[in-house]
C-alpha cells in the first residue's frame, strides 16, 4: 500500500448558505490523499499503473464549480468521482477548507474532512 497526497489545491468558489457566499465567493483549500497499491508503478515506471494526479486535481476543479451550500456535499461529491473515476483508489480522504469564512470573528478557515473506502 502506497499513499499519494495533493496537496494545497487552491481555488475560488461559491459555496455557502449565505446569498452573499453565492455572489462573492470565497477562497478554498482543498487536500486529498490517496491510499492505493503502488508496488507496480514502483517497478514499471508506467503512469497507468498508479493514481495520475494531474487527473485528481481535474476531479477537484470540477466539483469546485457546482456549488453546495455545505463543504460536506462538496467533499463527498469528490470522494465518490474518485472512487469511480480511479479504480486504482482503495482509500481516499478529502478536507475542503473555506478561507475567511463570513463568520463574526478572525477566523483564518473552517474545514471538512471526510473518508472512505473502496469497500463504502
Amino acid at each position: 500500500m502506497g499513499v499519494i497526497e495533493v496537496s494545497n489545491i487552491q481555488l475560488y468558489a461559491y459555496h455557502g448558505c449565505m446569498d452573499e457566499e453565492a455572489r462573492i465567493g470565497s477562497k478554498y483549500r482543498v487536500d486529498v490523499l490517496l491510499k492505493a497499491d503502488l508496488k507496480k508503478a514502483a517497478f514499471t515506471d508506467q503512469l497507468d499503473h498508479t493514481v495520475d494526479y494531474v487527473h485528481v486535481h481535474q476531479v477537484v476543479r470540477e466539483q469546485m464549480e457546482i456549488r453546495a451550500k455545505l463543504l460536506e456535499v462538496v467533499a463527498q461529491r469528490i470522494i465518490d468521482q474518485l472512487l469511480k473515476q480511479l479504480p486504482l483508489i482503495e482509500e481516499v480522504s478529502v478536507t475542503v477548507r473555506k478561507m475567511t469564512p463570513p463568520i463574526m470573528g478572525n477566523v483564518e478557515s473552517v474545514a471538512v474532512t471526510l473518508s472512505e473506502s473502496q469497500k463504502g
